[in-house]
């Protein structure tokens, strides 16, 4: 099988390069009075941002990608709407699932993360018959969790660099791949749900496919809930889990303070308008590209893939 390396330099930087290039000229003028030092080292960190970014597009030019229409019989602009009824009926089945396959065991971050990548390259690779090797580091901050605090994480595109905001919980692992998923490349978000829950239902390890079970449930119940938060609480409540993993599901829509809530709309509308130019269908592929996705392919005559993979 082939086998690519992508260098993946800047990930390994002991701050993010983005960071540093953003607030060195700031930080210098007001701990030293000055931006010229913090303007030196802007620009290196430019150019090793830069350098790293333009090795790693050098390795991707001989990537084979994965084919979304051919493997699974859907991609971003033909999904099939999956029916409320339908939508209602895997809710109950997942949380019956979750009940009985339910796991308190936590990977740490640090182990986590290249157990995660590595089934994640296997996974591709089994549907491009290339192994694509990547970085395993993941930061505890970035700029961005300032700019988009709906986030739970963030891939830079350009650099590599993936960061989690918060401790995720039971969605951590599919957190860390679907942001893994964008290092390899990949940068539309419905491609980075899909092949990360693949890869973590496929992994065989009960964390990674408990992660993978309640990310698709926290998507089925933001689609049935909409924007109402309240509808929301009151669909997690009615499922009757057990407290660890309501409460989870919970978080996911907490109260926002004032500020923080207009920040929230503000950039995800900016977000939103950004992903459709960019040939995605916006916001929505999060959850409902994602759920239409699962759907689709469950029902595909096409799909170069086995159907059971989007089963419950």
């Amino acid at each position: 099988m082939d086998e690519i390396h992508i260098p993946n330099d800047a990930t390994y930087a002991p701050f993010s390069l983005t960071d540093v290039i953003a607030t060195a000229p700031l930080a210098s003028r007001l701990l030293l009075g000055a931006t010229l030092p913090g303007r030196v080292l802007s620009v290196a960190a430019l150019g090793l941002y830069a350098g790293s970014a333009a090795r790693d597009w050098i390795k991707r030019a001989d990537m084979r990608w994965v084919d979304f229409q051919r493997e699974f019989g859907a991609d971003v602009k033909t999904l099939e709407p999956m029916p409320d009824e339908e939508r209602r009926s895997e809710v109950r089945r997942i949380a019956v699932r979750l009940e009985r396959d339910f796991t308190s065991e936590r990977i740490p971050r640090s182990e986590l993360a290249p157990y995660v990548n590595r089934h994640l390259t296997e996974y591709i690779a089994g549907l491009t018959g290339q192994r694509v090797h990547t970085s395993s580091e993941v930061r505890d901050f970035t700029l961005a969790s300032l700019v988009f605090p709906f986030a739970m994480g963030v891939c830079d595109m350009v650099s590599g660099d993936v960061a989690l905001f918060k401790d995720t919980g039971v969605f951590e692992p599919h957190v860390i791949c679907h942001e893994f998923v964008h290092r390899k490349g990949y940068w539309k978000e419905l491609h980075a749900q899909v092949l990360s829950y693949l890869t973590l239902m496929g992994s065989g390890n009960a964390v990674l496919i408990q992660s993978a079970l309640a990310e698709r449930l926290h998507r089925q119940l933001k689609v049935l809930a909409g924007d109402d938060h309240g509808a929301y609480h009151d669909l997690v409540d009615a499922l009757d889990l057990r407290d660890s993993l309501a409460d989870a599901l919970h978080a996911l829509r907490p109260p926002a303070g004032a500020s923080e809530g207009a920040v929230s709309v503000v950039m995800k509308r900016v977000y939103d308008e950004r992903l459709k130019l960019t040939g995605q269908n916006g916001l929505s592929d999060y959850d409902v590209g994602f759920t239409n996705c699962l759907w689709t392919f469950s029902r595909s005559d096409a799909a170069r893939q086995d159907r059971a993979q989007a089963s419950i």
